[in-house]
């Protein structure tokens, strides 16, 4: 491959747009696992948070998907690969990133620490009012005279 065409496939690969419009690839051989990446983000976004049990994998995935895009980079870089060979590798990277950034949307969430949070919020603001109601608001304040 030529300079001036590893640089061009280099450029895409960095565009900040690179992503929008671009599909997500059916499947990608990953570290030589093919996975069904589009099925997995697809199931994991229509969950629009991450279930505790299902947070390891994600991250999981995610590392990997990391690890395989920084792998394809390298054989451009390194000019490993022919031209041809490069635009394949840019068109599974921009599909890694795209996987990535729906992955890193989510939000992972522990129902259970929310829920005593919320729960303690609430107790908090009705004990709150309760002193207000009953005018007991400046107890403290009077303690201290």
């Amino acid at each position: 491959m030529k300079a001036y065409q590893q640089k061009q496939l280099l450029e895409r690969i960095g565009r900040d747009g690179a992503t929008v419009g671009h599909q997500l690839p059916e499947g990608i051989e990953i570290q030589g696992e093919t996975i069904d990446l589009r099925a997995f983000v697809f199931e994991i976004k229509r969950r629009e948070t991450i279930p505790s049990g299902e947070r390891e994998r994600v991250e999981t995935a995610k590392r990997n998907l990391r690890r395989e895009r920084v792998e394809r980079v390298e054989l451009i870089e390194n000019n490993e690969v022919s031209y041809e060979e490069g635009q394949d590798q840019v068109e599974a990277i921009v599909g890694i990133d795209r996987a990535l950034n729906a992955l890193d949307q989510l939000e992972p969430v522990d129902l259970e620490a929310e829920a005593k949070r919320q729960e303690a919020a609430d107790k908090k603001r009705w004990t709150n009012f309760l002193k207000k109601a009953l005018g007991h608001e400046d107890d403290n304040s009077r303690n201290r005279r």
